[in-house]
This record gives C-alpha cells, structure tokens and sequence, in this order.
C-alpha cells in the first residue's frame, strides 16, 4: 500500500514539475513571432517591363476604291509578294477609256492645225526674208537711177544730150520708184498674213496645251480604274472577289477597301505598356519577344517608337477623345521592331515583349516582398510618462510635428539577436522578384522576408523565431 502511493506521489510530482517547465517556456515565448527571413545578396540584376500586343509590319498600305466601280479582274492572291507600281485589280473603265481616246483624237487634231500653222508662219518667214532682199536690191537700182536721172538733167540744161535721153532718164527714175512701193507693199502684205498666221499657231498652241491637260486628267480618271501596289511588300488581305463593286470612302467603310500590302521586310510588335511603367521605357532599348504562334523561340528587337498619348484599356480609345472617367486603367503604344524576323510570321499574331529598361552589375538586391512601408510615428520610442490615451495631451499636439510623424519610410526589418529592426533602405531598380538597394543595407544582412501578413503587421523590435523550413503541402487522400 506504502509502495503505491509513493509511486502515485511520484508520477503527481513529475506532472507538476512537466506542467511548470512547459508554463515557463510558453511564457517565455509569449510575443514571439516566426518569421522566414533571406540575405542581402549582390548579383546581376535587370528591370524588365512586360507587355503584350500583336505582330505588325512597319509600313503596310490599305488599298482603297478611288472610283465607283465593279472589279472586273484581280491580278494577285492573298500571300502574293507584289513589286512597286504593280497592278493589283482592274476596276470597270468603259466611260473613262472613252473619253481618253475622243480627246486623243481631238488632241491630235489641235497638233496637226497647230503643226500647220508652224509651217505656214515658217514659209511666211522665208517670204519675208526674200522680200527684204526684193526692197534692198529695188532701193539700190533706185539710187542709181536716181543718179542717172540727175546726171541727164544737168547735161539736158547744158544743152549737151536731146530731150529723148532726158525722157528716158526721168522715166526709168519714176520706174523704179514704182517698184520700190510696190515691193514694200508686198512686204506689208506678208507681213500682216504672217501677223495672222502667228495668231492662228498661238490659238493652236493654246489649243494644244489645253487638250494635254484634258488629256492628263482623263488618263488619271482612266488609271484610278487600277488599283496599284505603291511599295514592295505582300498581299496580307484580300477581302473582295471579281464582280463585287467597290465605292470610295473612308478606309474601315465596307466596299471601299480591295486590299492591304504590307512590307514584311521590316516587322515589328506593337504592345500596350502601363502607364505606371512607360516613364521607363526609352527608345533603342533591347527587348525580347516571344510568339504565340512560335512556342519557345525567342526573338531579339529594340524599341523604335513611343506613344505620348494615353489609351484606355477598356475601349482602345485615345484618352483625350473619350469621355469616360480619367480614373480608368491607360495604356501606351510602344513599338519593337525585331532584329531577324523569321519569314513563316504573319501581321497579327499575338505576341508578348520584355524590354530590358536598366541592368545592373553586382548590385546588392533583397527580395521584393521584404520591402514594406511604416509611418515614421510608428517607429519613434515612446517617451517615459507618455499616456496614448491622454485625450488632451493629443488634441495639443503641433500640427507640423502630427504630419512628420504620419511620414512613410520604406525599408525591411532585419534580425538583430532575436529581435526585428526596422531599417530604412533607398532602393534602385526593380528586377523580377528581387529589387536593388543603394542605401542602408550591406552584403550578408538577414532580413525578414516573409510571410507577408507579418511584414505588413510586425512591429519595430519584435521578438522573432527564424523558421526557414518550406511549407508543408497538404495532398487530397
């Protein structure tokens, strides 16, 4: 009987002593909060910015109806390279193919009237040059007669010639100025026919000239009748058969679209970046691109263009010309041309982009989730004889010294012995899951990186327990 209530007194004895001891530890961890926590380590780092889009070609044309017609014939198919100044389709041209042959016709009138009038003013010209050698040659034996003349009369006064040589003098005097009025009339003659004939060669000069404009313009009305390529590139769409009419409009307006060439020398990949991460991205920088359509292959580009104007995400709309709240989500057009397209792509296929906008050699880096944000109050000591809940003592608090302490500071906790420390850090670029710090870290800090509910909840000086051990997955049975 001794021998089992010693025992019983024992195992009593034990459990006091068990339920003391696990009291104590229990106390002594009361506060304590687990943590995961990593290093500041140093390593390549690269801010990258993702965004999406679709595949384009650089420079692509729509080929619209610049007349109203019926096609009655397409020269090429979807996929067809076509060269410059090619013919793509014929559209119905009976009425403007016949009004360039009538002014054609009257064209080649005008010039044979005109071509007329050339050669008659030329022989006109000619007229007049013999003409002038007619008065010349009439003017000198003028002169001499007139000289003869006045040599007869002064021997007919002396009495030295008879009165019939003074008479035949005088009559060829009078002769020859006869003919030299005559000759200068002819020349008067000519010349006004010639004035006349210069009028009718500019009227048909002028004729001319108006029938090659005419001309000009029904040709142009005639080849607005085919459509042609304006650049190398490839028949990407070809929405219309033979026989369908086609109207001129606007482009995206049904019937005034026959197809779209694009030039699949030069493509690139027009995506929508954030807004929140446009301020990043600069022209030239590289980035890679990956295709749906190709799965794991890779291609390399650089950024040749950069919207400045907002787009909403919800319509595709400029931000400018939509009415909706400022407040919703933008985007902005970024282009990346790819360095060596590979010839199977095709304009809109989906496509993502990664442009690298800032690397970094041996930077140090922490885990972006160890990065949070506390009010600079928070983490102030409180002052011996400080009561939180001193109503008045609060309402005399200076505003100023109220707003510093409602500043935010950013930094991490990092472990000092067993306690957490807030510190603040001035951070660089940001990679994929690590982010660069400039201030306020060195190599080899531990730093509490997780969970996030205790980031976002932990104290300055904590008490906390490393535990670094992956989670354990619990598996349906």
């Amino acid at each position: 009987m001794k021998r089992k209530w010693k025992i019983t007194l024992v195992v009593v004895l034990l459990l006091v002593v068990a339920g003391g001891i696990l009291a104590s530890i229990r106390m002594n961890q009361k506060g304590i909060v687990t943590v995961q926590t990593g290093r500041a380590v140093r390593q390549d780092l690269a801010s990258i910015v993702t965004a999406s889009g679709e595949i384009k070609p650089k420079n692509y044309v729509n080929i619209g109806a610049d007349v109203l017609g019926r096609i009655t014939a397409i020269e090429v198919a979807e996929g067809d390279r076509v060269r410059r100044n090619q013919i793509l389709a014929r559209l119905e041209a009976v009425q403007a193919e016949a009004d360039v042959q009538a002014q054609r016709a009257s064209l080649n009138s005008a010039e044979a009237e005109s071509s007329a009038a050339e050669a008659g003013l030329q022989a006109q010209d000619e007229t007049v040059t013999t003409q002038k050698a007619t008065i010349d040659r009439t003017k000198a034996e003028l002169e001499k007669a007139q000289l003869d003349f006045n040599r007869a009369q002064q021997l007919y006064k002396s009495k030295l010639i008879s009165k019939q040589d003074y008479d035949a003098a005088n009559s060829t005097y009078e002769a020859q100025q006869a003919a030299l009025r005559e000759v200068e009339a002819r020349m008067a003659q000519v010349k006004a026919q010639r004035q006349q004939t210069a009028a009718q060669l500019s009227g048909a000069q002028r004729r001319v000239a108006q029938g090659q404009a005419t001309l000009r313009r029904f040709t142009d009305v005639l080849q607005k009748h085919n459509a042609v390529s304006p650049i190398d590139g490839m028949v990407t769409n070809l929405p219309v058969r033979v026989g369908e009419s086609v109207v001129p409009g606007i482009q995206n307006t049904q019937g005034s679209l026959i197809m779209t060439i694009a030039d699949m020398s030069q493509i690139t990949a027009e995506v929508k970046v954030d807004e929140t991460d446009i301020v990043n991205v600069k022209l030239n920088q590289p980035a890679e691109i990956t295709i749906d359509a190709m799965p794991g292959r890779t291609f390399k580009g650089h950024v040749t263009e950069i919207g400045n104007t907002a787009i909403l995400r919800s319509t595709g709309l400029a931000a400018s010309q939509s009415a909706i709240s400022s407040q919703e989500a933008k985007d902005f057009k970024v282009v990346v041309a790819l360095d060596n397209p590979p010839v199977e792509i095709r304009p809109g296929l989906s496509c993502t982009a990664k442009v690298t906008t800032a690397t970094r050699q041996r930077a140090l880096t922490i885990p972006i989730q160890a990065l949070t944000v506390r009010q600079k109050g928070d983490l102030e000591a409180p002052k011996p004889g400080d009561k939180k809940s001193d109503v008045q003592a609060a309402t005399k608090l200076d505003p100023a010294a109220e707003k510093a302490k409602k500043e935010e500071i950013q930094g991490v906790f990092v472990i000092s012995g067993e306690k957490a420390q807030f510190r603040k850090v001035e951070t660089g670029i940001t990679g994929a899951t690590d982010i660069e710090v400039t201030n306020g870290l060195k190599e080899g800090d531990e730093i509490i990186t997780g969970s996030y509910k205790v980031i976002r909840t932990l104290r300055p000086d904590a008490r906390v327990k490393v535990d670094n051990k992956a989670p354990v997955v619990k598996t349906e049975s």
